[in-house]
């Protein structure tokens, strides 16, 4: 096998050939029309609109609220305490004594005309004004006056009502215990009977009484002594607010019929 040699003119052709092509390429790349399509738009988004606010109307001005001064502060009464169970109850099945008619004397002569401006009868059955001795103004604990009258009687004697009108309070105080508080028919005056052993059978406050109707028995009840059972008794003209608890004490034995 002969060594024959390419000649070097056909070499030298080949190589020129192939630099001009890479020449070429590179002269029509660099002389290319840039692209012309247009660049994507963005997409328009449609701009938020505000939310709707409510319009709120004005409010109507307060209404002009007249300023009406405080009402008197009214004491309380007295709390009723809870039964102790230390203290016997009251002696309810005890033999009462009997309510006695009310007319004219032994004789047949009717009782006198009142002699007093009230002209109330004497609370308690079976008391003659003879019996009866005027407390009014002694002296209580705490140097207090006694602005009543007390009507020593036994146990379960009947208290009657003096006058007629309306029972307005039926109230167990600490002081009087079982207590009622009796208007008179003009509403002036208010009668007060204390410490009674307990009251009538079905009796209610507003009721109406007459004169002489049965409201209650002598007792002890409140602080009374048990060893002296009585019915306190007072009279008070009422004041314009006509609180039954408050007013100007009279002395009852100066009001009581006397006969």
């Amino acid at each position: 096998m002969s060594d024959r040699k390419r000649p070097a003119g056909r070499r030298g052709k080949g190589a020129a050939l192939f630099l001009a092509g890479l020449v070429l390429g590179a002269v029509g790349m660099w002389f290319m029309p840039p692209d012309r399509t247009p660049p994507a738009q963005p997409e328009l988004q449609p701009e938020p609109t505000a939310p709707a606010v409510a319009v709120e109307e004005p409010a109507a001005p307060p209404a002009v609220v007249p300023i009406v001064p405080a009402p008197e502060p009214v004491p309380a009464p007295d709390p009723v305490p809870p039964p102790d169970p230390s203290v016997p109850p009251l002696l309810t099945e005890r033999p009462l004594l009997p309510v006695p008619e009310r007319g004219p004397d032994p004789d047949g002569s009717l009782p006198p005309a009142p002699d007093s401006s009230l002209g109330i009868d004497i609370p308690v059955a079976g008391v003659q004004f003879s019996d009866l001795s005027d407390t009014f103004s002694d002296t209580r604990s705490e140097g207090r006056s006694h602005e009543a009258i007390d009507i020593m009687a036994p146990t379960g004697t009947p208290v009657l009502a003096v006058d007629d009108g309306q029972l307005v309070k039926l109230f167990n105080s600490k002081p009087g215990g079982l207590t009622v508080y009796h208007f008179d028919p003009t509403g002036r005056h208010v009668y007060y009977y204390a410490h009674l052993d307990k009251y009538a059978p079905g009796l209610v406050e507003g009721q109406s009484v007459k004169r002489g109707d049965l409201i209650g028995y002598v007792g002890y009840t409140g602080n009374a002594n048990p060893q002296a059972p009585h019915l306190h008794f007072a009279v008070m003209v009422l004041g314009p607010e006509k609180k039954w608890w408050q007013g100007t004490a009279l002395n009852p034995y100066e009001h009581f019929r006397r006969y």
